[in-house]
């Protein structure tokens, strides 16, 4: 499994813990040291939906210029998350062909469905 996250991140650092807790061996990395590559970002977009991988809440989107903001589609969503990965919602998780975004329950519960 790999995970993409912001070392500063709260949640992050606590789905690292959760992770390690149950076992479950994992690569981290820190989207604003390692990257993402544009294939990963492709691949979750066309799996989740940009709605989901987009995060519209986020510090990066609010200082956004507006112009990038208009008309979000998927092409422009990736666009966007591929120059400023700080754009994506995180965690990241990426096992085999499935991804998930975010940690709460329904994560959780999605990861160990997926692991085990």
């Amino acid at each position: 499994m790999e995970v993409y996250i912001l070392k500063s991140c709260d949640t992050c650092r606590r789905a690292v813990k959760w992770l390690d807790a149950e076992g479950i061996k994992v690569r981290v990395f820190d989207i604003r040291i390692d990257g993402i590559s544009g294939d990963v970002i492709k691949a979750a977009i066309a799996a989740l939906g940009w709605e989901k991988v987009l995060n519209r809440r986020s510090t990066s989107w609010r200082t956004l210029d507006e112009g990038k903001k208009l008309d979000m589609d998927a092409e422009k969503a990736l666009s966007r998350i591929s120059d400023n990965p700080t754009l994506m919602k995180r965690p990241l998780f990426v096992v085999s062909e499935s991804f998930v975004v975010g940690f709460d329950k329904s994560a959780q519960d999605s990861l160990m469905e997926i692991t085990s």
